[in-house]
Formats: C-alpha cells, sequence, structure tokens
C-alpha cells in the first residue's frame, strides 16, 4: 500500500468546496532550512495542463501528488483547503495525478478530467473524496460507482464516458505517471512547497512550510 501511516490527534469533517475543518497529524519538529530540488527536477513537478486550484499568480505554490483513491489523501484534503482559506491571494495547490492504487485510481482521475472539461472539476472531486469508502475499499473496490458519484454532482456521465477515452485525457495519466516516477515520488500525499520538499513529513510542517514561504514573498 502506497498511504501514509497517520496519527491523527484531532478530526473535523470538511462541508463544501474549500471550508473549514482540519484535521492535524501529530509530528514533532517543523520542516526548517528545506532546499528547493534541483532545476530538471522542478521543471517536472508541474506541467501546463495541471489542474490548479487557488489564483494563479499567487507566489506560494503546494505541489500535491495525489491519488483519489487514496486514504491519506482525503485525510490531508481538508488541510490543504484550510491553508488555501487562510492565504486566499498568496497560495495555489497544482494536483499531480499519482495513480497508485490500480483501477480504480485510474478509472476516478480520468473522470476528474472530463468533470474538468466539463466546469464541475472540485464538485466532483469533493464528491469522490467524500465518498471514497463507497468506491475505494481496498478489500472491495468498486470503480463502476465512480461515475455515478461523479453524476450525483453535476457530472454529464454520457459526455464523460466518451471524454475520459480521449487522447488528450489519457495523455495527461501517462504524463503524470512518468513525472511520478522520474521524481521519484513513492507515497502518496507528497508535497513540494515552492520546490522544496515537505520533509519531515506532516500537517503542522506543511502550515510552517508554506507559512514561511508566505512570509518571504511578503518581506
Amino acid at each position: 500500500m502506497n498511504r501514509r501511516t497517520l496519527i491523527l490527534s484531532t478530526a473535523a469533517v470538511a462541508a463544501g468546496a474549500f471550508g473549514g475543518a482540519t484535521w492535524w497529524v501529530t509530528r514533532p519538529g517543523p520542516p526548517e532550512g528545506a532546499a528547493t530540488v534541483a532545476p530538471e527536477v522542478m521543471e517536472m513537478l508541474e506541467r501546463p495542463y495541471s489542474p490548479v486550484l487557488g489564483p494563479q499568480n499567487a507566489p506560494v505554490t503546494i505541489v500535491e501528488f495525489f491519488d483519489p483513491a487514496c486514504e491519506a489523501c482525503r485525510a490531508f484534503h481538508p488541510i490543504v483547503k484550510d491553508i488555501m482559506a487562510q492565504y486566499p491571494d498568496e497560495v495555489r495547490v497544482v494536483i499531480r495525478y499519482t495513480p497508485f492504487h490500480g483501477e480504480g485510481s485510474e478509472v476516478a482521475i480520468k473522470t476528474l478530467e472530463a468533470a474538468r472539461l466539463q466546469g464541475v472539476f472540485i464538485p466532483v472531486l469533493e464528491a469522490l473524496l467524500e465518498r471514497q469508502n463507497l468506491w475505494a475499499s481496498h478489500g472491495a473496490p468498486a470503480a463502476e460507482r465512480i461515475m455515478i458519484i461523479a453524476g450525483s454532482v453535476g457530472l454529464d456521465v454520457d459526455a464523460a464516458e466518451s471524454q475520459i477515452r480521449m487522447p488528450d485525457v489519457v495523455a495527461v495519466l501517462n504524463q503524470d505517471r512518468s513525472d511520478v516516477e522520474a521524481v521519484g515520488v513513492r507515497q502518496t500525499p507528497t508535497f513540494f512547497v515552492n520546490g522544496k520538499p515537505l520533509d519531515p513529513f506532516g500537517a503542522d510542517e506543511l502550515r510552517r512550510l508554506v507559512a514561511a514561504e508566505v512570509a518571504a514573498a511578503q518581506s
């Protein structure tokens, strides 16, 4: 399994897109002195087609290597939303697809790309994460439910069935898979903030690293 082992000290359910609750992961030590990745790796962290949440010209970029079937990604989603709410003009999030959980991950990723083409990316993302247990159970995955869930929040399923087979959509998945391997991502979620890897990994560490980059951008 390519999942983070999380120690959750507080949990709350976030309602709506980019709303308020946060889950904290308890782990000591701030990510101070993080070094930016090599230029050749930096070029692979973001692609022109990558989904971007937040203002395009924000000075701080969080790149998240993300698998919609990953339980840890689901747990971190409210944290990322909370950070964006705290810094609405300063932070953008770039999503890189990381299909580590087999067929279900790939179907979900292609469905998200169809949702992006239809202008309903965020509602579908929220719904797939909120109901992840219905389609991404590691004991009994049910990828056939993905389109049903997406359709319930506005996806045109008939159009999506064709869109997920489009060469451009398949190319997005293939390029992200190639970049995941080249960057050396082994677990999801994996975060980079302005090219700095989140190491050690944790919610508090992510908040501190983002805060430091926001402060540096404002100085």
